[in-house]
Order: structure tokens, then C-alpha cells, then sequence
């Protein structure tokens, strides 16, 4: 049997699985959006349209013809080579609109993942899914990326058939008349909307952020990001944060001298986002800073992939009160351990509900584990995990 001291030497990259389930992000076919092409969007034929066929993720699956099956089974031997645990899963579909996608597709694209999981093929979707939960790598959590404009309640409905447990929304930044100018589609309101809808059904809820873009500054990117939570209609559990640049083939970039567009050098992305982490409450969570976007596809500065590592670096060496999640878990600390842990509780309203986060933490705010409940009338309530 190998040792803890074997285990923590063999892992490669071990934040991937630090939060204790290990991520495996699969593509799906491309398709064109039914809205259109956003301005930033650098996608083109043979890829989906918000990635570039160099991007890591999309190598694979154009290697792998884009084959769920596939995926899973080429990411469960490399994750494995590497000494991650697979035990536990949560599969992270990307690369456009899932629920924009044919319903015959939908459904067969879920199944393969599971079938993949299980290391069988069942005759149906319902008994794929069933037999996951005993299997040797079961899909405790499952991700879909979704536009805000694309949760109706029948919609919401097959995704918590699917096994759905989070759903990020491509909301970027909360001003309909830049969501106009970078033809995004969608409005505010859908985005509140979907939110309550989501969290009613026991979703948790990722928005992605986008500062920098065309018709925006560092200032009103700071202050829609402090509408994100400071506007009871939003609240989200969690962000990933991706700063606007200019991709080759993309539309911005055949027209961002036309229209005076400037990206944030790398000292104004650090700016923007140590002002971000500052606002960032106790109950959300950064799952993710910056797209791997290849160099040669790139027509703006190059920013480090790793910008988030320095950025942390130098909040924790001004001793910054940072109140983000994975700023404080345990596994991305290296103080020594006060093990004399107690239950704190933040209470906040969100979606037109009482929001409860649950946290076990130590002296030093480290956090060991977090729960979430939700009461959004005097019937029903809902966990939610972290």
C-alpha cells in the first residue's frame, strides 16, 4: 500500500482534485449559436465557436472526433497516470449551448458518459445513470454551460433528469447595452430569471465573468461586479472569471481599431482582479481565472494562465482579508493545522429566498467543509453540496 507522504509525491498537478472530486471536461460537437457569433467569440467551423482549435481541451476532442465515450475513457487513463483519484467525478460538458443541441443528441451524448464510467453499455439512459451509482468512478456532480435566455422549466427539467447538479450562465457583465453592442442576445432579466429558477430547482450557480470587454472600463467593471452580489437578484455560488482579449479570427479582432478597443495589459487584469477577490463574499467560490488561449492565436498582450497563482501571492503576503472559498480551504493552505473547529453560518437573501452557507472552520478561517440551504417559500427548502 502506498504511503501519504508516495501519494502527495506522485500527484501531478494535484489542485485539479484538491477540492476532493476530480473534474473531467468533455466538448461537445460544434454549432453555431442560434443568436449569432458574440463579438469575442474566436470559434470557427470544425470547433465550438467560443475556443480555438489549439485550446487543450479542444486538441482532444477533435482527436477524438468529439466522441463523449472517448473523452471520458482518454481523460480516466491520463488522470489516473497522473495519481489523481477517479473514484469520484464530476463531468463538465463545454463548448456551446447544451440544451440548444438536438434532444436525441442531448440524451446520447449524457448516456456515453455514463456507459464510459460505468465501463459497460446500458441499453438505456435511465439505467446507465442507475448503475453509475455504484460503479467504480461515479459521477457525483455533473456541469452544463447555458446561456441565461436558455432555462425554461421544461428545460430545467431534463437537465435534473441528466443529473445536473451546477449550471454556469454566460452573464459576463450586468449592462444590457454592452450586452447589445457585443451581441450577446440575452438581457439582465434573463439572468435573473434563470438564476431563480436554478437555485429554486437546488441547482448551484456559476456566472462567468468577462471584464474588459469592448465598451466597458476598469471602473464599471468593478461596479457591475459589486452588483453581482450586492443585488438580491443575483448572488451566485460561484464565478469563473475570464478577462476579454482579442483571438485571432474573432470579430473584435477585425474591428478593435475601428472602434478604439484596448484590452487590459497585465498590470490592469491584476488590478481588476485583486479588486474582484476583494468583493468576493464567504458563500462563493472562483472555480476559475483566465481561458487557455495558445499564444500564436492571440492579438492582444499575453497574460500568464497563472495570473490567479500571483495575484493570491501578493494578497496573502499584504495579509488582505480574502473571503473567497477556495482562498481559504485547506487544501490550498499550508499553515499548521488548528484542528479546533466550529459552525459558522452567513445568512443572506438571494433570488427571492433565504439563503443559509454553512461552513466548519478553524480559528484562522481555514474551512474544512461547507453545506448550503436554501428556503424560498414555507414549503420547500433545499441542499445544496459546496
Amino acid at each position: 500500500m502506498k504511503s501519504e507522504l508516495s501519494d502527495k509525491i506522485m500527484v501531478r498537478k494535484p489542485v485539479r482534485s484538491v477540492s476532493g472530486v476530480t473534474p473531467l471536461t468533455l466538448v461537445l460537437k460544434p454549432k453555431k449559436c442560434k443568436h449569432g457569433t458574440c463579438l469575442y467569440c474566436p470559434g470557427g467551423d470544425f470547433v465550438p465557436q467560443s475556443y480555438t482549435d489549439k485550446s487543450p481541451a479542444i486538441m482532444r476532442a477533435l482527436a477524438l472526433k468529439f466522441d463523449p465515450y472517448a473523452q471520458v475513457m482518454n481523460r480516466l487513463g491520463v488522470l489516473t497516470r497522473m495519481g489523481h483519484p477517479t473514484e469520484k467525478i464530476e463531468i463538465i460538458i463545454i463548448g456551446g449551448t447544451f440544451l440548444e443541441y438536438e434532444l436525441k443528441y442531448q440524451n446520447w451524448f449524457v448516456k456515453r458518459c455514463f456507459d464510459a464510467l460505468n465501463g459497460f453499455d446500458s441499453e438505456n439512459f435511465e439505467k446507465a445513470k442507475k448503475l453509475n451509482e455504484k460503479a467504480e468512478h461515479r459521477c457525483v456532480a455533473l456541469c452544463i454551460e447555458n446561456r441565461p435566455d436558455a432555462c425554461s422549466d421544461e428545460e430545467i427539467k431534463r437537465m435534473l433528469k441528466f443529473g445536473a447538479t451546477r449550471v454556469e450562465l454566460g452573464v459576463q457583465i450586468l449592462d444590457d447595452e454592452i450586452y447589445k453592442k457585443v451581441n450577446r442576445g440575452h438581457t439582465i432579466q434573463d439572468v435573473v430569471l434563470a438564476t431563480r429558477k436554478l437555485k429554486n430547482a437546488g441547482f448551484k450557480v456559476g456566472y462567468h465573468i468577462m471584464p474588459g470587454l469592448p465598451f466597458s472600463n476598469l471602473k464599471k467593471d468593478i461596479e457591475k461586479f459589486k452588483m453581482v452580489f450586492s443585488d438580491e437578484r443575483f448572488k451566485p455560488d460561484q464565478v469563473k472569471i475570464y478577462p476579454c482579449q482579442v483571438v485571432k479570427d474573432s470579430p473584435l479582432a477585425k474591428i478593435h481599431s475601428k472602434i478604439n478597443y484596448v484590452p487590459y495589459t497585465t498590470e490592469q487584469t491584476k488590478k481588476v482582479l485583486i479588486e474582484m477577490m476583494k468583493i468576493i463574499p464567504r458563500y462563493c467560490r472562483i472555480m476559475r481565472v483566465m481561458r487557455e488561449i495558445p499564444k500564436e492565436k492571440m492579438d492582444s498582450e499575453i497574460i500568464k494562465l497563472d495570473v490567479r497563482k500571483d495575484i493570491e501571492e501578493t494578497l496573502r503576503r499584504t495579509n488582505m482579508k480574502i473571503n473567497e472559498i477556495r482562498y481559504r480551504e485547506i487544501g490550498f493552505n499550508d499553515k499548521s493545522l488548528d484542528t479546533k473547529l466550529k459552525l459558522k453560518i452567513t445568512k443572506y437573501k438571494a433570488s427571492d429566498g433565504e439563503e443559509y452557507f454553512l461552513e466548519i472552520v478553524n480559528r484562522k478561517d481555514i474551512l474544512f467543509g461547507l453545506l448550503r440551504l436554501r428556503i424560498f417559500n414555507s414549503e420547500d427548502n433545499l441542499l445544496r453540496a459546496g
